[in-house]
Protein backbone atom coordinates (compact mmCIF):
# COMPACT_ATOMS: atom_id res chain seq x y z
CA UNK A 1 0.00 0.00 0.00
CA UNK A 2 1.35 3.53 -0.90
CA UNK A 3 1.78 5.80 1.88
CA UNK A 4 1.49 8.84 -0.46
CA UNK A 5 0.80 9.93 -3.79
CA UNK A 6 2.35 13.23 -5.72
CA UNK A 7 -0.09 14.46 -8.16
CA UNK A 8 1.55 14.81 -12.09
CA UNK A 9 -1.03 15.70 -13.61
CA UNK A 10 -0.14 19.64 -13.42
CA UNK A 11 2.91 20.38 -10.74
CA UNK A 12 3.09 23.79 -11.96
CA UNK A 13 -0.26 24.76 -10.67
CA UNK A 14 1.18 24.29 -7.11
CA UNK A 15 1.92 27.26 -5.17
CA UNK A 16 4.79 27.73 -3.43
CA UNK A 17 3.51 27.32 0.11
CA UNK A 18 1.89 24.29 -1.38
CA UNK A 19 5.41 23.21 -2.32
CA UNK A 20 6.73 23.73 1.14
CA UNK A 21 3.45 22.01 2.79
CA UNK A 22 4.16 19.22 0.62
CA UNK A 23 7.97 18.93 0.75
CA UNK A 24 7.09 19.05 4.81
CA UNK A 25 4.51 15.86 4.94
CA UNK A 26 7.16 13.92 2.71
CA UNK A 27 10.12 14.19 5.40
CA UNK A 28 7.58 13.35 7.72
CA UNK A 29 7.02 10.18 6.18
CA UNK A 30 10.76 9.59 5.78
CA UNK A 31 11.38 10.53 9.35
CA UNK A 32 8.71 7.70 9.97
CA UNK A 33 9.91 5.01 8.00
CA UNK A 34 13.75 5.20 9.24
CA UNK A 35 12.51 5.07 12.92
CA UNK A 36 10.67 2.10 12.11
CA UNK A 37 13.91 1.09 10.67
CA UNK A 38 16.05 1.82 12.77
CA UNK A 39 14.01 0.30 15.83
CA UNK A 40 13.61 -3.39 13.52
CA UNK A 41 17.55 -3.48 13.35
CA UNK A 42 18.57 -3.41 16.80
CA UNK A 43 18.23 -2.03 20.43
CA UNK A 44 20.94 0.44 19.49
CA UNK A 45 18.87 2.16 16.48
CA UNK A 46 21.54 1.68 14.72
CA UNK A 47 20.88 -0.33 11.19
CA UNK A 48 24.87 -0.08 10.06
CA UNK A 49 26.07 -1.38 13.52
CA UNK A 50 23.71 -4.56 12.64
CA UNK A 51 25.17 -4.91 9.30
CA UNK A 52 28.24 -4.30 10.50
CA UNK A 53 27.44 -7.56 12.98
CA UNK A 54 25.93 -9.42 10.45
CA UNK A 55 29.41 -9.23 8.24
CA UNK A 56 31.59 -9.95 11.43
CA UNK A 57 29.13 -12.98 12.36
CA UNK A 58 29.64 -14.13 8.59
CA UNK A 59 33.26 -13.87 8.73
CA UNK A 60 33.24 -15.52 12.16
CA UNK A 61 31.26 -18.64 10.78
CA UNK A 62 33.54 -18.80 7.25
CA UNK A 63 36.50 -19.10 9.91
CA UNK A 64 35.52 -21.64 12.41
CA UNK A 65 33.97 -23.35 9.42
CA UNK A 66 37.43 -23.43 7.58
CA UNK A 67 39.30 -24.82 11.23
CA UNK A 68 36.36 -27.39 11.31
CA UNK A 69 37.56 -28.78 7.97
CA UNK A 70 40.99 -28.04 9.20
CA UNK A 71 40.53 -30.35 12.50
CA UNK A 72 38.84 -33.08 10.01
CA UNK A 73 41.61 -33.02 7.63
CA UNK A 74 43.93 -33.65 10.71
CA UNK A 75 41.21 -36.12 12.21
CA UNK A 76 41.65 -38.17 9.01
CA UNK A 77 45.38 -38.11 9.16
CA UNK A 78 45.60 -39.24 12.40
CA UNK A 79 42.93 -42.06 12.31
CA UNK A 80 44.99 -43.01 8.80
CA UNK A 81 47.92 -43.11 10.92
CA UNK A 82 46.05 -45.24 13.86
CA UNK A 83 45.22 -47.72 11.33
CA UNK A 84 48.09 -48.47 10.20
CA UNK A 85 49.99 -48.43 13.55
CA UNK A 86 47.14 -50.94 14.43
CA UNK A 87 47.83 -52.87 11.13
CA UNK A 88 51.25 -53.37 11.89
CA UNK A 89 50.58 -53.97 15.98
CA UNK A 90 48.13 -56.58 14.45
CA UNK A 91 50.72 -57.75 12.02
CA UNK A 92 53.77 -58.19 14.94
CA UNK A 93 50.84 -59.71 17.39
CA UNK A 94 50.50 -62.32 14.21
CA UNK A 95 54.36 -62.71 13.99
CA UNK A 96 54.56 -63.37 17.96
CA UNK A 97 51.84 -66.00 17.48
CA UNK A 98 53.71 -68.12 14.87
CA UNK A 99 56.58 -67.22 17.08
CA UNK A 100 54.98 -68.66 19.40
CA UNK A 101 53.82 -72.10 17.34
CA UNK A 102 57.46 -72.71 16.66
CA UNK A 103 58.33 -72.12 20.36
CA UNK A 104 56.00 -74.48 21.52
CA UNK A 105 56.68 -77.19 18.67
CA UNK A 106 60.73 -76.81 18.30
CA UNK A 107 62.44 -75.94 21.10
CA UNK A 108 60.54 -77.67 23.26
CA UNK A 109 60.98 -81.19 21.27
CA UNK A 110 64.65 -81.12 21.88
CA UNK A 111 63.48 -80.42 25.86
CA UNK A 112 61.13 -83.02 25.66
CA UNK A 113 63.73 -85.31 24.72
CA UNK A 114 66.11 -84.81 27.01
CA UNK A 115 63.59 -84.55 29.53
CA UNK A 116 62.86 -88.33 29.04
CA UNK A 117 66.51 -89.38 28.38
CA UNK A 118 67.05 -88.12 32.00
CA UNK A 119 63.72 -89.92 33.36
CA UNK A 120 64.81 -93.10 32.15
CA UNK A 121 68.41 -92.88 33.67
CA UNK A 122 67.53 -91.79 36.50
CA UNK A 123 66.01 -95.49 36.70
CA UNK A 124 69.46 -97.51 36.13
CA UNK A 125 71.49 -98.61 38.81
CA UNK A 126 74.58 -96.11 38.97
CA UNK A 127 77.58 -94.91 40.83
CA UNK A 128 76.35 -92.72 43.38
CA UNK A 129 78.62 -90.23 42.46
CA UNK A 130 76.45 -90.25 38.67
CA UNK A 131 73.17 -90.92 40.18
CA UNK A 132 73.94 -87.37 41.57
CA UNK A 133 74.86 -85.80 38.09
CA UNK A 134 71.78 -87.43 36.63
CA UNK A 135 69.41 -85.77 39.33
CA UNK A 136 71.48 -82.29 38.52
CA UNK A 137 70.46 -82.65 34.86
CA UNK A 138 67.13 -83.50 35.59
CA UNK A 139 66.74 -80.29 37.83
CA UNK A 140 68.46 -78.54 35.53
CA UNK A 141 66.33 -79.55 32.45
CA UNK A 142 62.80 -78.96 34.85
CA UNK A 143 64.01 -75.55 35.73
CA UNK A 144 64.62 -74.70 31.69
CA UNK A 145 60.94 -76.04 31.31
CA UNK A 146 59.83 -74.30 33.89
CA UNK A 147 61.07 -70.54 32.52
CA UNK A 148 60.38 -71.44 28.87
CA UNK A 149 57.02 -72.56 29.99
CA UNK A 150 56.51 -69.55 31.87
CA UNK A 151 57.35 -67.06 29.02
CA UNK A 152 55.48 -68.98 26.27
CA UNK A 153 52.58 -68.70 29.16
CA UNK A 154 52.78 -64.90 29.49
CA UNK A 155 53.39 -64.56 25.89
CA UNK A 156 50.32 -66.27 24.81
CA UNK A 157 48.39 -64.48 27.61
CA UNK A 158 49.76 -61.30 26.45
CA UNK A 159 48.78 -62.50 22.70
CA UNK A 160 45.08 -63.83 23.56
CA UNK A 161 46.00 -67.22 21.91
CA UNK A 162 45.15 -68.68 25.49
CA UNK A 163 41.61 -69.88 25.58
CA UNK A 164 39.45 -71.50 28.08
CA UNK A 165 38.43 -75.23 27.50
CA UNK A 166 35.95 -75.90 30.30
CA UNK A 167 34.79 -79.76 30.93
CA UNK A 168 33.60 -81.97 33.87
CA UNK A 169 36.03 -83.93 35.44
CA UNK A 170 37.14 -85.85 38.74
CA UNK A 171 39.23 -83.61 40.91
CA UNK A 172 41.41 -86.80 41.64
CA UNK A 173 42.45 -86.86 38.02
CA UNK A 174 44.35 -83.53 38.80
CA UNK A 175 45.41 -83.53 42.17
CA UNK A 176 46.62 -87.61 42.25
CA UNK A 177 48.93 -87.17 39.87
CA UNK A 178 50.77 -83.80 41.21
CA UNK A 179 50.45 -85.07 44.28
CA UNK A 180 52.72 -88.19 43.84
CA UNK A 181 55.03 -85.64 41.45
CA UNK A 182 55.32 -83.06 44.01
CA UNK A 183 55.74 -85.68 47.13
CA UNK A 184 59.18 -86.53 45.42
CA UNK A 185 60.06 -83.19 44.55
CA UNK A 186 59.24 -82.20 48.17
CA UNK A 187 61.45 -85.32 49.67
CA UNK A 188 64.18 -84.06 47.69
CA UNK A 189 64.12 -80.92 49.76
CA UNK A 190 63.36 -83.09 52.71
CA UNK A 191 59.79 -82.08 53.54
CA UNK A 192 56.56 -84.32 53.62
CA UNK A 193 53.80 -83.65 51.06
CA UNK A 194 50.59 -84.71 53.06
CA UNK A 195 47.59 -84.90 49.99
CA UNK A 196 43.99 -85.27 51.31
CA UNK A 197 42.10 -86.70 48.11
CA UNK A 198 38.73 -86.00 46.84
CA UNK A 199 36.08 -87.82 44.82
CA UNK A 200 33.59 -84.45 43.90
CA UNK A 201 33.37 -83.83 40.20
CA UNK A 202 34.34 -79.99 39.25
CA UNK A 203 34.17 -78.30 35.58
CA UNK A 204 36.88 -75.67 34.68
CA UNK A 205 39.99 -76.14 32.37
CA UNK A 206 42.01 -78.98 33.16
CA UNK A 207 45.17 -77.71 31.40
CA UNK A 208 44.77 -74.05 32.84
CA UNK A 209 43.76 -75.95 36.78
CA UNK A 210 46.66 -77.75 36.65
CA UNK A 211 49.29 -75.10 35.95
CA UNK A 212 47.81 -72.69 38.71
CA UNK A 213 48.26 -75.86 41.57
CA UNK A 214 51.46 -76.36 39.37
CA UNK A 215 52.46 -73.02 40.43
CA UNK A 216 50.98 -73.20 44.32
CA UNK A 217 52.86 -76.69 44.86
CA UNK A 218 56.10 -75.23 42.84
CA UNK A 219 56.36 -71.96 45.29
CA UNK A 220 55.58 -74.12 48.73
CA UNK A 221 58.33 -76.00 48.15
CA UNK A 222 60.76 -73.44 46.89
CA UNK A 223 60.23 -71.38 49.52
CA UNK A 224 59.56 -73.98 52.45
CA UNK A 225 63.16 -75.08 54.81
CA UNK A 226 61.39 -77.31 56.61
CA UNK A 227 58.31 -78.54 57.70
CA UNK A 228 55.72 -79.75 55.44
CA UNK A 229 53.57 -79.02 52.45
CA UNK A 230 49.53 -79.47 52.05
CA UNK A 231 47.63 -80.41 49.37
CA UNK A 232 43.97 -80.87 49.02
CA UNK A 233 40.05 -80.17 49.08
CA UNK A 234 37.30 -78.27 51.07
CA UNK A 235 33.65 -78.64 49.82
CA UNK A 236 32.17 -75.67 49.34
CA UNK A 237 28.84 -73.98 49.01
CA UNK A 238 29.95 -71.96 45.62
CA UNK A 239 32.28 -75.08 44.72
CA UNK A 240 35.51 -77.62 44.99
CA UNK A 241 38.10 -75.45 47.15
CA UNK A 242 42.04 -76.91 46.32
CA UNK A 243 44.03 -75.78 48.94
CA UNK A 244 48.01 -75.52 48.70
CA UNK A 245 49.17 -74.72 52.38
CA UNK A 246 53.42 -74.96 53.57
CA UNK A 247 55.04 -74.03 56.77
CA UNK A 248 57.30 -71.83 55.52
CA UNK A 249 58.03 -68.10 56.28
CA UNK A 250 55.01 -66.64 55.22
CA UNK A 251 53.90 -63.36 53.48
CA UNK A 252 53.55 -59.88 54.53
CA UNK A 253 50.21 -58.09 54.64
CA UNK A 254 51.65 -55.41 52.56
CA UNK A 255 53.50 -58.17 50.16
CA UNK A 256 50.00 -59.75 49.79
CA UNK A 257 48.92 -57.60 46.76
CA UNK A 258 52.61 -57.21 44.87
CA UNK A 259 53.19 -60.74 44.20
CA UNK A 260 50.56 -61.41 41.83
CA UNK A 261 51.99 -58.20 40.08
CA UNK A 262 54.86 -59.18 36.59
CA UNK A 263 58.20 -59.99 37.35
CA UNK A 264 57.67 -59.48 41.58
CA UNK A 265 59.19 -62.10 43.26
CA UNK A 266 59.86 -62.85 47.11
CA UNK A 267 62.09 -60.60 49.21
CA UNK A 268 64.15 -63.46 49.94
CA UNK A 269 64.29 -65.27 46.91
CA UNK A 270 67.76 -65.52 46.26
CA UNK A 271 68.04 -67.16 49.62
CA UNK A 272 65.76 -70.04 48.06
CA UNK A 273 67.99 -70.30 45.11
CA UNK A 274 64.82 -69.27 42.91
CA UNK A 275 65.43 -69.36 39.13
CA UNK A 276 61.64 -67.57 38.53
CA UNK A 277 61.11 -64.83 36.58
CA UNK A 278 58.48 -63.27 39.45
CA UNK A 279 55.95 -64.12 36.63
CA UNK A 280 54.27 -67.55 38.35
CA UNK A 281 51.79 -65.52 40.06
CA UNK A 282 51.32 -63.07 37.45
CA UNK A 283 50.07 -66.10 35.34
CA UNK A 284 48.01 -67.46 38.05
CA UNK A 285 46.07 -64.10 38.39
CA UNK A 286 45.42 -64.09 34.75
CA UNK A 287 44.35 -67.60 34.41
CA UNK A 288 42.27 -67.33 37.22
CA UNK A 289 40.41 -63.97 35.42
CA UNK A 290 39.85 -66.46 32.43
CA UNK A 291 38.28 -69.14 34.37
CA UNK A 292 36.07 -67.08 36.38
CA UNK A 293 37.70 -68.66 39.00
CA UNK A 294 38.70 -67.06 42.70
CA UNK A 295 42.56 -67.41 43.72
CA UNK A 296 42.56 -66.31 47.38
CA UNK A 297 45.56 -65.78 49.82
CA UNK A 298 45.42 -66.26 53.60
CA UNK A 299 49.03 -66.16 55.30
CA UNK A 300 50.98 -65.45 58.66
CA UNK A 301 54.54 -64.08 58.68
CA UNK A 302 56.24 -66.90 60.38
CA UNK A 303 54.09 -69.59 59.91
CA UNK A 304 53.12 -70.22 56.82
CA UNK A 305 50.57 -69.35 53.33
CA UNK A 306 47.95 -70.83 52.23
CA UNK A 307 46.98 -70.51 48.46
CA UNK A 308 43.74 -71.81 47.06
CA UNK A 309 41.76 -71.52 44.14
CA UNK A 310 37.75 -72.50 44.10
CA UNK A 311 36.21 -74.56 41.43
CA UNK A 312 32.44 -75.13 40.69
CA UNK A 313 30.74 -78.66 41.18
CA UNK A 314 30.43 -80.21 37.56
CA UNK A 315 26.49 -80.78 36.70
CA UNK A 316 25.33 -83.85 38.11
CA UNK A 317 23.82 -84.41 34.71
CA UNK A 318 27.01 -84.09 32.60
CA UNK A 319 29.32 -86.64 33.69
CA UNK A 320 33.21 -86.35 32.36
CA UNK A 321 33.23 -87.29 28.62
CA UNK A 322 37.19 -88.96 29.25
CA UNK A 323 37.33 -92.15 31.95
CA UNK A 324 38.82 -91.09 34.99
CA UNK A 325 42.20 -91.58 35.04
CA UNK A 326 43.88 -91.60 38.51
CA UNK A 327 41.98 -93.47 41.11
CA UNK A 328 45.00 -94.95 42.89
CA UNK A 329 46.14 -92.57 45.23
CA UNK A 330 49.55 -94.02 45.02
CA UNK A 331 51.37 -95.76 42.16
CA UNK A 332 51.17 -99.74 42.91
CA UNK A 333 54.14 -101.70 43.78
CA UNK A 334 56.57 -103.44 41.50
CA UNK A 335 55.10 -106.92 41.83
CA UNK A 336 51.53 -105.80 40.76
CA UNK A 337 52.52 -102.51 38.80
CA UNK A 338 50.43 -103.33 35.09
CA UNK A 339 53.04 -101.19 33.12
CA UNK A 340 55.03 -104.49 33.12
CA UNK A 341 54.88 -106.32 30.02
CA UNK A 342 52.56 -103.98 28.74
CA UNK A 343 52.10 -103.36 25.17
CA UNK A 344 53.17 -99.45 24.58
CA UNK A 345 52.60 -98.24 20.85
CA UNK A 346 54.52 -94.58 20.75
CA UNK A 347 54.24 -92.79 16.72
CA UNK A 348 56.19 -90.06 16.52
CA UNK A 349 58.20 -88.79 13.39
CA UNK A 350 61.45 -87.14 15.62
CA UNK A 351 64.15 -89.75 16.25
CA UNK A 352 64.92 -88.41 19.34
CA UNK A 353 61.48 -88.54 20.98
CA UNK A 354 61.58 -91.81 19.60
CA UNK A 355 64.59 -93.20 21.76
CA UNK A 356 63.66 -91.39 24.67
CA UNK A 357 60.03 -92.62 25.11
CA UNK A 358 61.35 -96.07 24.13
CA UNK A 359 64.01 -95.77 27.34
CA UNK A 360 61.37 -93.85 29.72
CA UNK A 361 58.82 -96.69 28.91
CA UNK A 362 61.43 -99.85 29.05
CA UNK A 363 63.04 -98.63 32.58
CA UNK A 364 58.93 -98.81 33.57
CA UNK A 365 59.03 -102.50 32.47
CA UNK A 366 57.04 -101.50 29.26
CA UNK A 367 57.32 -103.46 25.80
CA UNK A 368 57.43 -100.69 24.04
CA UNK A 369 57.14 -100.05 19.97
CA UNK A 370 58.07 -97.24 18.20
CA UNK A 371 58.29 -96.13 14.94
CA UNK A 372 57.55 -92.71 12.72
CA UNK A 373 54.45 -94.76 11.02
CA UNK A 374 51.65 -97.47 11.50
CA UNK A 375 53.09 -99.81 9.11
CA UNK A 376 56.57 -99.91 10.63
CA UNK A 377 54.73 -100.82 13.95
CA UNK A 378 52.99 -102.82 12.83
CA UNK A 379 56.03 -104.70 11.33
CA UNK A 380 57.89 -105.19 14.52
CA UNK A 381 54.63 -106.22 16.65
CA UNK A 382 54.69 -109.61 15.82
CA UNK A 383 50.99 -109.68 15.89
CA UNK A 384 50.80 -108.14 19.44
CA UNK A 385 47.95 -106.13 20.13
CA UNK A 386 48.91 -102.70 21.29
CA UNK A 387 47.40 -101.74 25.17
CA UNK A 388 47.80 -97.94 24.61
CA UNK A 389 48.86 -95.38 21.70
CA UNK A 390 51.10 -92.70 22.38
CA UNK A 391 51.01 -90.50 19.44
CA UNK A 392 52.33 -86.77 18.99
CA UNK A 393 49.99 -84.92 17.12
CA UNK A 394 52.17 -83.18 14.65
CA UNK A 395 53.34 -85.75 12.32
CA UNK A 396 54.93 -83.48 9.35
CA UNK A 397 53.47 -81.28 7.16
CA UNK A 398 52.11 -83.70 4.67
CA UNK A 399 50.82 -85.89 6.94
CA UNK A 400 47.40 -86.45 9.01
CA UNK A 401 47.42 -85.33 12.57
CA UNK A 402 48.45 -87.50 15.25
CA UNK A 403 44.24 -87.04 16.33
CA UNK A 404 43.06 -88.59 13.02
CA UNK A 405 45.66 -91.28 13.29
CA UNK A 406 44.54 -92.31 16.39
CA UNK A 407 40.69 -92.65 15.52
CA UNK A 408 41.96 -94.87 12.25
CA UNK A 409 44.01 -97.03 14.38
CA UNK A 410 40.91 -97.49 17.29
CA UNK A 411 38.83 -98.48 14.97
CA UNK A 412 41.04 -101.33 13.64
CA UNK A 413 41.36 -102.36 17.25
CA UNK A 414 38.77 -101.86 19.56
CA UNK A 415 39.33 -100.64 22.82
CA UNK A 416 42.50 -99.25 22.23
CA UNK A 417 43.72 -96.71 24.91
CA UNK A 418 45.05 -93.19 23.22
CA UNK A 419 46.99 -90.35 24.08
CA UNK A 420 47.86 -87.27 21.92
CA UNK A 421 51.06 -85.58 22.95
CA UNK A 422 51.58 -82.03 21.77
CA UNK A 423 53.11 -78.66 22.24
CA UNK A 424 50.37 -76.87 20.82
CA UNK A 425 48.15 -75.69 23.57
CA UNK A 426 45.06 -74.27 21.83
CA UNK A 427 41.93 -75.60 23.94
CA UNK A 428 40.27 -76.45 20.27
CA UNK A 429 42.75 -79.44 19.83
CA UNK A 430 42.08 -80.74 23.73
CA UNK A 431 38.92 -80.52 23.25
CA UNK A 432 38.36 -82.55 19.99
CA UNK A 433 40.76 -85.18 21.67
CA UNK A 434 38.13 -85.63 25.05
CA UNK A 435 35.09 -85.83 22.31
CA UNK A 436 37.17 -88.60 20.78
CA UNK A 437 37.41 -90.12 24.42
CA UNK A 438 41.35 -89.40 24.13
CA UNK A 439 43.70 -87.69 26.47
CA UNK A 440 45.89 -84.80 25.52
CA UNK A 441 49.32 -83.89 27.19
CA UNK A 442 51.16 -81.30 26.54
CA UNK A 443 55.23 -81.58 25.48
CA UNK A 444 57.39 -81.46 27.76
CA UNK A 445 56.07 -84.78 29.31
CA UNK A 446 56.04 -84.65 33.16
CA UNK A 447 57.32 -88.31 33.42
CA UNK A 448 55.22 -89.28 36.67
CA UNK A 449 51.85 -87.88 35.12
CA UNK A 450 52.45 -89.77 32.04
CA UNK A 451 53.34 -92.72 34.13
CA UNK A 452 49.92 -92.43 36.21
CA UNK A 453 47.96 -92.03 33.22
CA UNK A 454 49.33 -95.38 31.80
CA UNK A 455 48.79 -96.74 35.00
CA UNK A 456 45.02 -95.41 35.05
CA UNK A 457 44.59 -96.47 31.48
CA UNK A 458 45.57 -99.98 31.97
CA UNK A 459 44.27 -100.46 35.35
CA UNK A 460 40.50 -99.54 34.04
CA UNK A 461 38.11 -102.24 32.61
CA UNK A 462 38.38 -102.69 28.32
CA UNK A 463 35.50 -101.24 27.97
CA UNK A 464 35.90 -97.80 30.04
CA UNK A 465 38.45 -97.29 27.04
CA UNK A 466 36.22 -96.86 25.00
Amino acid sequence: MALFQLSTSDDTSLSPADLREENRRLRKICQALMSRVESDSGADGAPYAAFERSVLLAEQVRERTDALHRALDELGQANTRLLAAKAEAEAANLSKTKFLAAVSHDLLQPLNAARLFASALETHALPDASQALVGHIGRSLKDVEGLLGTLVDISRLDAGVLHVDKAPFSVSTLLDALAEEYRQVAGVRGLALHYVPSSAVVESDLALLARVIRNFLSNAVRYTEQGRVLLGCRRRVEGVEIIVGDTGPGIAEQQREAIFLEFQRAPDAQRHHSRGLGLGLAIVDRISTMLEQPVTLASQPGRGALFSITVPYAEATAPPSVPDTARAPRLPEAAEDPLNGSVIWVIDDDLAIIEGMQALLGSWGCRVRAAATVSALEASSDGERPAVLLVDYHLGDHRETGLALATRLRRRYPGLAAVVITANHDAVLSRAAREAGMHCLLKPLKPMRLRMLLVSLLTQPLGAKD
